[in-house]
């Protein structure tokens, strides 16, 4: 199992479990686990609106693409720690990462 924790734009935290080898991106696990998401261009980097942070343990994280990069440039809330959830694919990579929801509500 992979374990990661997730807080949600009011500050409540829970902790994911999800099977290794499932082949989703954490915008998908997100949105399957009834979390608040919008991802209003289904995982293509276009919209930003699966706009999470890194708050914790992130350092196994893949590096951030130029085409997510061009995207997260166009937030004005975006820092060193924003990524694009349907960018990130649901790994051991993951693990023991802690993620804040930051984009649109759904």
């Amino acid at each position: 199992m992979i374990t990661f924790i997730i807080e949600d734009r009011d500050g409540s935290q829970n902790t994911l479990e999800i099977p290794e080898g499932i082949n989703l991106s954490l915008m998908e696990v997100l949105k399957a686990s009834d979390y608040n998401i919008l991802a209003t261009c289904g995982g293509m980097a276009l919209c930003a609106t699966c706009h999470v942070q890194v708050i914790a343990g992130g350092e196994n994280l893949p590096s951030v693409s130029d085409a997510e990069l061009d995207i997260l440039d166009t937030l004005p809330s975006a820092s060193h720690q924003s990524r694009l959830a349907c960018q990130l694919k649901v790994d051991n990579n993951l693990a023991h990462t802690t993620f804040k929801i930051c984009g649109e509500d759904a």
